[in-house]
């Protein structure tokens, strides 16, 4: 991966490709295969095929054409030959380091007076300070030709350096990457199942998984978790866990926020985030950072290290490794329920009841290694493996002691009096009798009635049993669970003899999710039941081969057009693994089968029932695909680039899309860019087949909601078909400008229309007469659930939106200073929906959407339409200072996802974060800084009551406050 440093010296802009410089440059010779070109592009390949580090000026390079360049050459006189005749010539420092300088009539060094390539830079080099170096870089992501700056690529890029990601207060990639790209959103996720577990991201407004996680190039694997509430948006979402990247372990982060799936396939519809892992083979870094809350909450610590080590000879290994621990906080109210029962006398409830904020982080261990070794000056070897295993921990709904149905809430007796869940342990109308147990105040422990079934010495309480004296004042589950994940790659790449180059590589891609439950129990199982469950575990496995040749050729106006080929072959399985038998027991307080009779008590773990091992199972679909990239400079002004890839799958058969982009100068420092293209995303095996039982919030309180496969026979009954791919038309247009050596803009508008997306549909009651059909079918679970929800292509969307970005470098008062400005808008509208028709209970047959109007107001309006960011960073001698506006958009929140006239209409919010940094000397530095200086918070949650969650949940900004921190690195 490839690097621009541009710096300000004699009206020139110096471009610096950091690639590994080969020791012995003087004396080995490489093989170079290079057309004819723009000197920008040639150097580039120069310096990619020589290994090399090269600087020159970016500026003027793009307004010469260099002569061809094939054969070995030692790098001196391969450059020399490359430049012959053109207005650059090269030179040389004493540690080696080439430069490429613009033929001045003034320069003292220029050939004229000086044909030493070993002239002496460092006089120059000490004139060009850190101060004086703004950043600009290339990316390899969105081609397959020579890599592209951010000014240079025909669509929108957005390149991350590592030392702007490291200056944040967020130890986390996911959180570090929603700071800098305001067109990526990740918000907090308590209380919501396994998405508590792996946080969905949104790229431009989309779903987490339309956007495509590569890793060096190269395809990455989704992870095991499926979110199934997530949000609205993300619900259904089997999207990439970017947290187990080491954040130690990048050089660069690259953003392309267009659509890609005619280049990459899947899932691209939003975009593709390329993170390049460092590759220096030498040096390193050790990092320790703590913090916490305002609050006094969610203290933290993280150690991170890189170390940088030659590989024999001819190669390196780059490693990489970090721990964290991060304590859980609490952004919680005591519920109103809770309240009154306290207040009647029950001291048994905990305070608060319910925990609304981050999980605890046990502990999170990362592990990357990134290696190469050249083989022959045409062949080399690279391999690369990421390796992460993080434990979390966090809460649930609280479980009310009089009112939690299948636990401690019953019937009513005939007044209407509801009546305590009391279990018949020797069942029912068998031996001794079980009092009722009226409910008529909000403390039932001073009841006579409970009293009786409480008193263990008498043969009513031996045999009657409520769970109120297991969990007198009702209990909160705690819900976590392991997440593991693993990736390694292998390839080779190199060059053959006709000039063609090649890349061969192969990966594979492990996630897996154990999940865990304690302080609950299963109701059936009465007083027999454990309070610690392993309900079950999940498992994604990817398997991935792909071959990639290109070749650069020259037309008949000595235009280079470079031709793209390759193939892909692709396997994917989802597993699922039951859980421990007590988590999905059926006990004789559910069903006695010496009676068959139940006595109303849940099935399951409660909170998140166990995986049965009708449920458990492992399915698999392979793909093939085959592309072909051909881009070209048309003309001196026009650059033009088209894709296309065809992709059949296994399980639905296939998909062919395309893509067009260009870019077109209008002066030398102004140019407009575009593209239009189609896509698709094809639904993952773990939609196709997931089964899921878990405990949400409805407009009656809590419920236990199952998510099953569209091929389940409760799912057919309720309307669901087969799934089939999304479908993309994506366009975008922008205008780029270098305006002066020290300010660059760019503005880019994007539309996205996505048909038949796929999402889970909302809570779907079962009525009687569903139940009566599939109990006639031998479903013989139909019973269990109240509601279900399954996967489905039930809607359309348009996002559009526009990204805007603004980065000035100055001096101000000898003090160097950097200006960025981003900005992001994104408005995404549901077009169509899918109606169904139902049944009323009078046997009306009538038209309905599964998405409720809250849910599409979710969709549309939960992610601010409007983010950005101003960031002013200055450097003044050892002293480095950063200081960043957030501003974040009004949002809109459907309370708990209950779609019970729970709205939320927040306002706007505006962030501050600031850190100061003092480098003590070259190696070891300093930083303080603080996020969310000012400890703002969202509006106060106006339902917090109810469950007792101060602010709303899905908050962009999240919901614990300002955060401090402390951070000291050394490097070496």
């Amino acid at each position: 991966m490839l690097h621009y440093f541009l710096g300000l010296k004699a009206g020139c802009i110096y471009a610096c490709l950091l690639i590994p410089l080969c020791a012995f440059a003087n004396q080995v010779k490489y093989q170079f295969s290079i057309e004819s070109q723009r000197a920008d592009q040639a150097l580039t390949l120069f310096a990619q095929q020589a290994n090399t580090t090269l600087l020159f000026p970016y500026d003027l390079a793009q307004k010469e054409t260099t002569n061809a360049l094939h054969g070995e050459y030692t790098i001196e006189l391969g450059i020399i030959k490359l430049l012959e005749g053109t207005g650059l010539y090269p030179t040389a420092d004493d540690s080696g380091l080439f430069s490429v300088k613009p033929i001045l009539s003034n320069d003292s060094t220029s050939p004229q007076q000086n044909n030493n390539i070993d002239v002496d830079l460092n006089a120059e080099q000490s004139e060009l300070t850190a101060t004086e170096m703004v950043m600009e870089k290339i990316a390899v992501v969105g081609t397959r030709a020579s890599p592209r700056s951010v000014l240079d690529s025909t669509v929108p890029l957005d390149i991350i350096d590592a030392k702007d990601f490291k200056q944040q207060g967020s130890t986390d990639v996911l959180s570090m990457l929603s700071n800098l790209v305001p067109s990526i959103n990740v918000n907090d996720q308590p209380i919501n199942d396994a998405s508590s577990l792996v946080r969905p991201a949104n790229l431009r407004g989309m779903s987490s998984d339309h956007t495509l996680v590569l890793l060096n190039g190269k395809r990455r694997h989704r992870s095991a978790v499926i979110t199934f509430l997530g949000g609205g948006l993300s619900d259904g979402a089997q999207g990439p866990d970017i947290s187990t990247i080491p954040a130690s372990a990048l050089k660069q982060i690259e953003v392309l926020r267009d659509g890609a799936a005619a280049q990459y396939g899947s899932d691209a519809i939003a975009g593709v985030i390329n993170f390049v892992m460092k590759d220096d083979s030498e040096g390193g870094s050790i990092e320790l950072q703590s913090g916490g809350y305002y609050a006094g909450d969610g203290e933290m610590w993280q150690l991170k290290g890189n170390l940088g080590l030659p590989l024999l000879e001819a190669g390196f290994i780059n490693l990489s490794a970090e721990y964290q621990e991060r304590n859980e906080t609490s952004r919680s109210k005591q519920r109103t329920d809770a309240q009154l029962i306290l207040e009647a006398g029950n001291q048994f409830v905990p305070r608060p009841a319910q925990i609304w904020g981050t999980p605890k982080l046990l502990y999170d261990a990362k592990f990357s290694a990134n290696l190469g070794y050249e083989l022959t000056d045409k062949l080399h070897f690279y391999s690369f493996i990421n390796l992460a295993q993080r434990k979390i921990e966090g809460g649930f709904y609280y479980r009310n002691p009089h009112t939690r149905d299948g636990v401690y809430g019953g019937e009513v007796d005939s007044d209407g009096t509801p009546l305590l869940l009391v279990g018949d342990l020797d069942g029912l109308d068998n031996g001794v009798s079980c009092p009722q147990v009226r409910i008529e105040d909000n403390n039932v422990l001073d009841d006579a009635s409970f009293a009786l079934i409480s008193d263990n010495n008498t043969a009513v309480g031996q045999n009657c049993f409520a769970f109120n004296e297991l969990f007198p004042g009702g209990f909160t589950p705690r819900f976590g669970g392991v997440v593991s994940d693993a990736a390694l790659f292998v390839g080779i790449k190199g060059e053959t003899p006709s000039d063609w180059l090649y890349d061969l590589s192969a990966s594979v891609g492990y996630s897996h999710i154990e999940y865990s439950l304690s302080n609950t129990v299963n109701p059936s199982l009465g007083p027999n039941s454990p309070t610690e469950f392993s309900p079950g575990s999940a498992r994604q496995l990817e398997k991935n081969i792909n071959l990639d040749i290109s070749k650069q050729f020259d037309n008949q106006f000595s235009l280079p057009i470079n031709l793209g080929l390759g193939i892909e072959w692709r396997r994917e399985s989802y597993a699922q693994q039951a859980g421990d038998p007590a988590s999905y027991e059926v006990g004789t307080l559910a069903f006695d089968p010496r009676t068959g009779n139940g006595q109303g008590f849940g099935i399951g773990s409660n909170g998140f029932p166990g995986y049965k091992p009708a449920s458990a199972g492992e399915w698999g679909r392979g793909n093939w695909a085959v592309y072909v990239d051909v881009e070209t400079q048309a003309t001196d002004q026009l650059l033009l680039a088209l894709a296309a890839r065809y992709e059949d799958f296994t399980d639905f058969g296939s998909t062919f899309d395309g893509k067009l982009s260009g870019r077109f100068e209008l002066t030398d420092s102004i140019a407009i860019r575009g593209s239009f293209s189609s896509g698709f995303k094809a639904p993952t095996v773990g939609q196709n087949n997931v089964i899921n039982v878990t405990t949400a919030y409805a407009s009656g309180g809590l419920e236990d909601q199952a998510t099953l496969p569209p091929s389940n026979p409760i799912s057919i009954q309720l309307g669901a078909t087969l799934l089939k791919p999304e479908q993309s038309v994506n366009q975008s247009l922008g205008i780029v400008g270098q305006l002066g050596n020290d300010l660059y803009v760019t503005l880019d508008y994007f539309n996205v229309r996505l048909r038949d997306r796929i999402s889970t549909t909302s809570a779907l009651p079962l009525t009687e007469q569903d139940i009566n059909v599939l109990l006639a079918q031998g479903v013989s679970d139909a019973s269990s659930f109240s509601s279900a929800k399954y996967f489905t292509n039930d809607f359309d969307t348009t996002t559009q939106g526009i990204d805007f970005v603004v980065n000035y470098h100055t001096i101000l008062a000898d003090i160097d200073t950097q200006f960025i400005f981003a900005y992001n808008w994104t408005d995404t509208q549901v077009d169509r929906v899918t109606l169904y028709n139902r049944v009323s209970d009078k046997g009306e047959v009538f038209q309905e959407s599964n998405l409720t109007a809250q849910r599409i107001h979710m969709i549309e309006d939960n992610l601010p339409g409007q983010r950005a960011n101003f960031t002013v960073k200055q450097q003044y001698g050892n002293l480095h200072t950063l200081v960043r506006l957030n501003y974040f958009d009004a949002f809109y929140e459907d309370h708990l996802d209950a779609s019970a006239g729970l709205d939320i209409d927040s306002s706007e919010q505006y962030l501050v974060d600031v850190e100061l940094s003092y480098a003590i000397d070259s190696s070891f530095i300093l930083a303080l800084g603080a996020k969310n200086l000012f400890n703002h918070n969202p509006d106060v949650n106006p339902y917090y009551g109810l469950v007792g969650a101060k602010y709303p949940p899905t908050s962009p900004t999240g919901i614990n406050g300002g955060f401090y921190y402390l951070r000291a690195s050394y490097q070496f």
